[in-house]
C-alpha cells in the first residue's frame, strides 16, 4: 500500500476569499511547517509565493499541484498573526488574500524580493602584513602618486601603519571601500588598482539597513508631575479591571510621559510594547523623544520606510533579539510580536487610523484592540478629543476611563477669539482669507520671536478655478469633481486620480480671458502671507510637499528648531505635534469643516479646532487662537471655545440614538463601481431590493456618493445600520449571498462590489 501524501492548505497574494491545496512532492516532506513560505505553480504560467497555514493527508478531490520550493526554514508567521488575520478578513469582510498583501512587506512576498544590503570591505593581502613588504611596495609607487595615496590612507584607517616587524600596535580593522573613497578623497578607480595590483583584497559584507540606535538611558526617564503620576497610577489600577483604558487627556498635559512609565513598566515584567500613531509625522516627533530613552530598544515601521528596511524589521522581530517597542503606523500592528504586554493607541480618535483603500479596509485601532486580546495584553486609548465610540464604551463600563485635565506645568489653555468673517465681508475689512485681528496677532507673534501656525484644510492653490464671464470650471475627466489649481507648477490636478490639465489662457465655453481662482488652498495662503510678512520665515506641510519621510522630518525640524517661524498646513498640523514657541494659532475657515455631508462632521470638526487649538501656547504664557467663521453663533463654536466636550458628546448621543448611528448602531457601506453608469444603477437597484427583502428598513439607498466618479468608475452607495442585537455573521452571510448573487447575473458581472466595515 502506498504511503499518504502529504498536502499544504496555502493563502495565495492574490485578491482571493479561500486557500488552496498542493502537494507536497517526497524531496520537501518534513521541512514544512505552518507560517512558512513556498513558492506554488497558479494558473497556467504564473508562480507566487504562497504562505503555508495548514499542513495535512488529506487527498482533496482534484490531482493537487506540487509545491516548487521551500522558502524558509523556520515560519515568517507565527500562529497568532495568522488568527488575527482571519478576524480581520471576516470583520471587514476582505479576501484573505488581500489581508496576506496588506500584512506582509513586499519583499517577503516576491520570490526575488528581499536581498540583504552588502557593502564591500577591502582587507590586506595576506603577502603585505609585514613591515619590509610594505616598505618594498610603497616604494615601487613613487610615481603612482593617486594609488600611493589611497594605499597610504588604506593603511591608516585599517591601522596596518602601526605594524612593527609583523605585529601591529593597534588591532586592525578592514575598511568599507566607501569609507576610503569619502575620507581619503581618491576616486574608485584609485581604489580598484589596489585591488588590480594584489595589494588589497575586496569581499561582501551584509549590512544592516535599519539603524541600531543608542544604548537605552532609563535615567533620561522624566519624573511625572503630580497629575500626571496620579493618572498613572490610575490606568495602572484600571487594567486589573479592564483590559483597555480610556486615557483622555488636554492637549499639553504630557501624556507622553505617562506613556514612557507604562513602557519602562512593561520592559521590566520583559513584555513588549507596540505604540500606534495616526500620522506618519507624528512618529517622526515621536521618535526623537524615545529613543532619547530607549535606545536600540524601539524599532520603526511605517510605510515611508522602503521595503527591504521594513523586511529586516519583520524578521528582527522574530528573531531571538527582536525590539521590545515598536512605535509605527497602522501597519505596524501587523508585525510579528513574541511576547506583547502593552499596546498604545495615541491620538485615537484620528480617522486616519482607518484603511480606506485598497482592500482589506481595516481600522487599526480595533486590529490593534483585537491583537492585545489575543496576546493577553493590555490597552490604553488614549486622546485630548476622544472617539464618540470610545467615550461611549469608557462610559458604559467597557473600558476604564481615565481623565487628566491640567496641562504640564500648568500652562494655561489657550485663549480662542471668535471673529465673524461674514461680517467682516459685508464691511469689506477682510484682506483675502484673513482678518484683521489674525493679521495683527501675527504680526505680534513674529515681532516677539515667536511662532504661528495657520490651519487651512484645503491643499493646492484654490479649490477650482472659473470662468468670471460664463462660470466654466475646469472638471476632472476621470472623476466627478472640479479640478484644484497648483500655481507653482501652473496646472490643475484632480486629488482623486491625479489627473493633471494645463490652465488654458482663455474659457474653452465662452473665450473670456479672466479666469479667477475661487476659495483659498494652503498654496495660495503661503504665496499671500508672504506678501504680508515678507520677514516671516514660511513653510507649508500638506500632502504634495510631504511625499517622502525624510520631507516630514525636515518641515517638523526646522519648525522645532526654529529656522521657520509660520507653518501653514492642512489636518497633518493637528495632530499632536509638540511645538514649544507656537503662540498664535490660526483656523481660517472652521466652516469648511462643519459644512461636509456626513454624519460625524461636528465631530472631526471639534477634533481638528480643538486639537489645532492645543498647538498654542506651551511654555511661560498662554496661547492665543483665531477661530474665523462665517457662523459664529453656532453651538459647536462655543464648544470648541470652552473645551466643552461633555456638552457636545450629549448633543451627538441624542442625535444618533434618535438617528440609529453609531455607538447605537454598526454601520457598514456597500459599494458598487462600474464604468457604465446605467450598468451600475441597475445593479445597485437589484442589490438594495434583496437586502431590504431580508434586511428591512436597516437598508438606506442605493444613492450617489458627494463625489460619484472616481477613476472612470461610476459609484453608487448602500448604507446598513445594524443594531447590538442582531447577529453580524448573520449580515455578513447574507451580504456575500446577495453578492454572489448580483455578479452571476451576466449584465453585471463586471461590477465591483465591496464591503466597507466601520467607516470612518
Amino acid at each position: 500500500m502506498s504511503m499518504a501524501h502529504h498536502y499544504v492548505d496555502v493563502v495565495l497574494p492574490l485578491p482571493l476569499d479561500t486557500t488552496f491545496t498542493y502537494r507536497v512532492p517526497d524531496a520537501l516532506l518534513g521541512s514544512l511547517t505552518e507560517g512558512m513560505r513556498v513558492s506554488v505553480p497558479f494558473g497556467n504560467s504564473k508562480t507566487y509565493l504562497a504562505l503555508v497555514v495548514k499542513v495535512h493527508d488529506d487527498a482533496p478531490e482534484f490531482k493537487a499541484k506540487d509545491i516548487l520550493a521551500v522558502m524558509d526554514d523556520r515560519p515568517v508567521v507565527l500562529p497568532m498573526q495568522w488568527q488575527l488575520w482571519c478576524w480581520i478578513a471576516q470583520y471587514y469582510m476582505a479576501p484573505i488574500g488581500d489581508v496576506y498583501n496588506a500584512a506582509l512587506p513586499v519583499g517577503l512576498k516576491n520570490e526575488d524580493g528581499y536581498r540583504p544590503r552588502t557593502e564591500t570591505y577591502l582587507t590586506l593581502a595576506a603577502e603585505y602584513r609585514e613591515e619590509l613588504a610594505l616598505h618594498r611596495v610603497l616604494d615601487s609607487m613613487h610615481r603612482a602618486y593617486a594609488q600611493h595615496r589611497a594605499f597610504i590612507a588604506f593603511l591608516h584607517l585599517s591601522h596596518w601603519d602601526t605594524l612593527d616587524g609583523t605585529t601591529p600596535q593597534t588591532t586592525p580593522v578592514d575598511v568599507s571601500r566607501e569609507v576610503l573613497v569619502n575620507q581619503s578623497h581618491v576616486s574608485a578607480t584609485h581604489v580598484r588598482a589596489l585591488v588590480d595590483r594584489g595589494l588589497v583584497v575586496p569581499y561582501e559584507r551584509e549590512v544592516k539597513r535599519i539603524n541600531d540606535g543608542d544604548v537605552p538611558h532609563p535615567e533620561e526617564i522624566k519624573p511625572l508631575s503630580q497629575p500626571q503620576q496620579d493618572a498613572y497610577n490610575q490606568i495602572v489600577f484600571q487594567h486589573l479591571q479592564h483590559d483597555v483604558v480610556l486615557l483622555h487627556g488636554v492637549t499639553s498635559s504630557g501624556k507622553t510621559e505617562i506613556y514612557v512609565h507604562l513602557m519602562q513598566k512593561a520592559l521590566d515584567a520583559h513584555q513588549q510594547v507596540l505604540y500606534l500613531l495616526p500620522e506618519i509625522a507624528l512618529t517622526v516627533q515621536m521618535r526623537q523623544r524615545l529613543q532619547a530613552v530607549f535606545g536600540s530598544r524601539i524599532g520603526i515601521y511605517h510605510s515611508k520606510y522602503n521595503d527591504a528596511e521594513r523586511v529586516e524589521i519583520w524578521n528582527k522581530q522574530l528573531s531571538s533579539a527582536p525590539y521590545d517597542i515598536i512605535l509605527g503606523a497602522r501597519s505596524a500592528a501587523f508585525l510579528p510580536f513574541q511576547r506583547l504586554g502593552l499596546v498604545i493607541v495615541d491620538e485615537e480618535h484620528e480617522s486616519s487610523f482607518k484603511q480606506q483603500d485598497p482592500a482589506p479596509r481595516y481600522h487599526a485601532r480595533s486590529v490593534a484592540l483585537m491583537l492585545a486580546r489575543m496576546s493577553g495584553a493590555k490597552t490604553v486609548l488614549g486622546s485630548a478629543t476622544p472617539s464618540m465610540e470610545s467615550l461611549y464604551n469608557a462610559q458604559h463600563g467597557k473600558y476604564g476611563y481615565v481623565p487628566l485635565t491640567t496641562r504640564y506645568g500648568d500652562i494655561a489653555l489657550p485663549k480662542v477669539t471668535v471673529v465673524d468673517i461674514r461680517d467682516l465681508r459685508k464691511r469689506k475689512m477682510m484682506n483675502g482669507p484673513f482678518s484683521p485681528t489674525l493679521l495683527s496677532s501675527i504680526r505680534k507673534a513674529l515681532a516677539a520671536n515667536r511662532q504661528v501656525i495657520l490651519f487651512q484644510n484645503r491643499r493646492g492653490f484654490a479649490p477650482m478655478i472659473e470662468c468670471k464671464t460664463c462660470g466654466w470650471v475646469p472638471k476632472c475627466k476621470n472623476c466627478d469633481v472640479s479640478l484644484t489649481y497648483h500655481r507653482g507648477m501652473n496646472i490643475l490636478t484632480c486629488h482623486y486620480c491625479g489627473y493633471t490639465y494645463h490652465l488654458p489662457d482663455k474659457c474653452p465655453a465662452c473665450e473670456e480671458r479672466e479666469l479667477k481662482a475661487v476659495g483659498f488652498g494652503t498654496e495660495k495662503i503661503e504665496q499671500q502671507i508672504a506678501a504680508l510678512f515678507p520677514e516671516a520665515r514660511l513653510a507649508r506641510m500638506d500632502l504634495d510637499t510631504t511625499h517622502t519621510r525624510t520631507a516630514y522630518e525636515r518641515i517638523i525640524d526646522d519648525f522645532s528648531a526654529g529656522r521657520t517661524n509660520l507653518l501653514i498646513g492642512t489636518q497633518m498640523v493637528t495632530k499632536g505635534l509638540d511645538f514649544k514657541n507656537v503662540s498664535v494659532v490660526g483656523i481660517l475657515q472652521a466652516d469648511n469643516l462643519i459644512n461636509i455631508p456626513d454624519f460625524r462632521a461636528y465631530e472631526h470638526a471639534y477634533m481638528m479646532m480643538a486639537q489645532v487649538s492645543g498647538r498654542a501656547g506651551r511654555q511661560g504664557e498662554q496661547g492665543e487662537v483665531i477661530l474665523q467663521t462665517r457662523n459664529p453663533e453656532l453651538p459647536l463654536i462655543r464648544q470648541v471655545v470652552n473645551l466643552d466636550w461633555r456638552s457636545l458628546y450629549h448633543q451627538l448621543c441624542e442625535e444618533r440614538s434618535t438617528f440609529r448611528y453609531p455607538p447605537f448602531t454598526r454601520l457598514m457601506y456597500v459599494y458598487l463601481k462600474h464604468r457604465d453608469n446605467d450598468v451600475v444603477q441597475s445593479a445597485a437597484i437589484m442589490m438594495g431590493n434583496m437586502l431590504k427583502q431580508q434586511l428591512g428598513s436597516r437598508v438606506l439607498g442605493p444613492d450617489r456618493p458627494p463625489v460619484a466618479k472616481v477613476k472612470t468608475q461610476h459609484i453608487r452607495k448602500l448604507m446598513l445600520k445594524i443594531e447590538p442585537s442582531l447577529s453580524l455573521n448573520d449580515v455578513r452571510g447574507c451580504l456575500h449571498s446577495i453578492r454572489s448573487q448580483v455578479l452571476a447575473a451576466k449584465r453585471f458581472s463586471a461590477v465591483q462590489i465591496y464591503f466597507d466595515v466601520d467607516p470612518q
